[in-house]
């Protein structure tokens, strides 16, 4: 598999509900949001997909929760807008962009801190 990738950066609020200190009350965090997108082969000009518009879909998706508290993306079966839920929800949103682009697999982690991060990677056709 030929792999592209990029990233991003926010800042946005979460709670883990029934935790102590600061995890358990509203809070930041800054994310950084990896994108890696995978093809069989190559497309067009040599490439996996055009870095321009994965950046835009990008861009476009973080937009939307940056500076805001991401309770408004938490689906029914999470307790919680963890990282890995973040990641989750990420990559349904840019799905169809990759997709379109002509990208077999996407991989998205979102780091909370320089050392820690959760994920989620799946088809997107």
């Amino acid at each position: 598999m030929y792999a592209v990738g990029t990233s991003a950066e926010l800042q946005a609020w979460h709670v883990m509900p029934g935790m102590a200190g600061p995890e358990g009350q509203l809070h930041t965090h800054d994310y950084r949001v990896e994108l890696v997108v995978e093809s069989s082969r190559l497309r067009g000009k040599g490439w996996v997909c055009d870095l321009d518009l994965l950046n835009a879909a990008l861009g476009d998706v973080i937009g939307r929760v940056a500076d805001k508290d991401l309770e408004a993306i938490r689906p029914d079966d999470a307790a919680a807008v963890t990282v890995e839920v973040f990641a989750r929800w990420l990559h349904g949103e840019l799905s169809e962009a990759v997709r379109d682009a002509g990208s077999e697999v996407l991989d998205v982690r979102v780091w909370e801190t320089p050392a820690a991060f959760g994920g989620y990677r799946a088809s997107v056709g």
